[in-house]
């Protein structure tokens, strides 16, 4: 099985990589079909496990190896780091003004973005849609970098990677579908929509891994990209949502450690 992977194209590698995370953010969401609730201690745990993944897999599988690279073709390899980083950020940030998009525990009144007349439920898919973009690009520039020729990119790295964003993307399928089957929406229209914001991902991966094996001189910038807009998405919705609630106070915590820790392993056992 895996030599059959290893021969395929590496952007079609990133498709099926990044497919497996879709079919993760639809196994969370496919809780909707057994409870109507999710409480409230699990999901600030399952959230905290998602942001350790995303801290651990922004430094070993993004930023380390967009440093390195970097020491190879420029005199100033903290900078393009820095650079990439950055501006991954700051693409989640303005995307985050523009688009439409509102949290499972906000009110109506609190949704993000320009205005508009769009219904509660898309604004909630599009809120964890902003969340999956950086995670399918991630996926995609990880095997793009493969295909490049990268001395510390390897396939097992990039598989690594792949899975370890499947097991975050688990909750936010469950924190889209849940939410709505508890508004009152049926629960195969609620999982649709749950499912339906990790379609980008697959999107995404391809276009990421498309951009660094036609243009192999972006691949350091286009790694510190995906770094830094993922440690965006950790820190102005994961961390804080999983503090909301829940009877325990540090579950989130113990959950970001965790993940961080099984993120790392993965990387580092595999890559």
């Amino acid at each position: 099985m895996y030599s059959w992977f290893i021969g395929l194209s590496h952007i079609t590698q990133a498709l099926i990589g990044t497919l497996f995370t879709w079919s993760i953010t639809a196994a969370g969401a496919s809780l909707v079909f057994f409870f109507k609730t999710i409480n409230k201690t699990t999901l600030n745990f399952m959230l905290g496990i998602a942001s350790g993944v995303m801290i651990a897999a922004s430094f070993w599988s993004l930023l380390a190896p967009a440093i390195e690279l970097a020491e190879e073709t420029s005199n100033n390899p903290w900078l393009v780091a820095a650079i990439g980083f950055l501006l991954g950020g700051l693409f989640l940030f303005l995307a985050d003004k523009l688009l439409p998009h509102i949290h499972a525990n906000a009110h109506n009144q609190q949704a993000e973005g320009l205005k508009t007349s769009w219904s509660r439920s898309t604004l909630l898919v599009l809120s964890i849609t902003l969340h999956n973009i950086p995670e399918g690009l991630a996926v995609g520039v990880a095997f793009g970098a493969v295909a490049s020729g990268i001395p510390n990119a390897s396939i097992a790295a990039a598989i690594a990677l792949a899975i370890g964003i499947g097991i975050q993307n688990f909750p936010e399928g469950a924190a889209v579908s849940i939410p709505l089957r508890r508004e009152g929406m049926s629960r195969s229209k609620a999982f649709m929509y749950g499912q339906l914001s990790g379609v980008v991902e697959p999107i995404a991966g391809v276009i990421g891994a498309y951009a660094v094996i036609s243009m192999r001189s972006i691949l350091p910038y286009a790694l510190a990209f995906a770094a830094g807009a993922m440690i965006y998405v950790v820190a102005e919705e994961l961390i804080p949502e999983g503090k909301i609630g829940g009877k325990i106070s540090d579950i989130a915590t113990i959950g970001v450690m965790i993940g961080f820790a099984i993120m790392m392993t993965l990387d580092v056992a595999l890559g």
